[in-house]
């Protein structure tokens, strides 16, 4: 449990075989964490607003595909939209709000996770926990060391249990991950890490 270091926001990226992974950690997890959800997934304009709503059937948090100015709250997990980047804001309040931008593809990426990651790591540092599923290339891994460097923590998808095991592969072997699983012990583990640290 890392000594209940405290969550206030997780983020997750994936690809290749990404909607799959999804439809098995996203909905395993529990409805009362406390804690947001922002979320990569190489796809194009449209058809991330699917996923979206095909995910909030199944799941008991509430599933939406990201809009610009959209508050990041407890109990929903945004999608960023294809076709555009996605990083957020937070202020001195606490309170943290979506930027949906035209910026340039990152690794040939549009959303990329690296764009995300870095995000969360200037914003919400230690307190962030980042999660890399299955897919292809290395889209996720700057923004991994970002996180790490910062004292946040970080949850990998094992090579057996990825399609392809792309995205996880360098943060796995060069040790950026602090824990590596299979995709079904993942909801298992993030919603462990979000408890232990939630205040009382």
């Amino acid at each position: 449990m890392f000594g209940g270091q405290r969550i206030d926001l997780v983020v997750l990226g994936c690809s290749t075989g990404g909607p799959q992974a999804l439809d098995t950690v996203l909905p395993a997890l529990p409805g009362d964490l406390g804690v947001p959800f922002l979320l990569v997934q190489h796809m194009p304009p449209v058809f991330t607003r699917t996923l979206a709503e095909s995910l909030d059937r199944k799941c008991a948090l509430r599933v939406l595909e990201a809009e610009h100015g959209m508050e990041v709250r407890a109990g929903e997990i945004l999608i960023a939209p294809g076709g555009s980047q996605m990083r957020f804001r937070r202020e001195t309040s606490g309170k943290m709000w979506i930027q949906i931008t035209d910026d340039p593809p990152e690794r040939s990426c549009k959303p990329s996770v690296d764009y995300l990651f870095r995000s969360a790591a200037e914003q919400i540092g230690a307190n962030a926990l980042g999660v890399i599923l299955t897919g292809m290339g290395d889209d996720g891994t700057a923004g991994i060391r970002q996180l790490v460097q910062q004292g946040a923590r970080v949850i990998a998808q094992d090579e057996a249990s990825c399609v392809v095991f792309g995205m996880p592969k360098i943060p796995v072997v060069e040790g950026l991950a602090d824990t590596v699983l299979p995709l079904q012990q993942i909801a298992f583990e993030i919603a462990n890490r979000c408890k232990a640290g939630v205040r009382v």
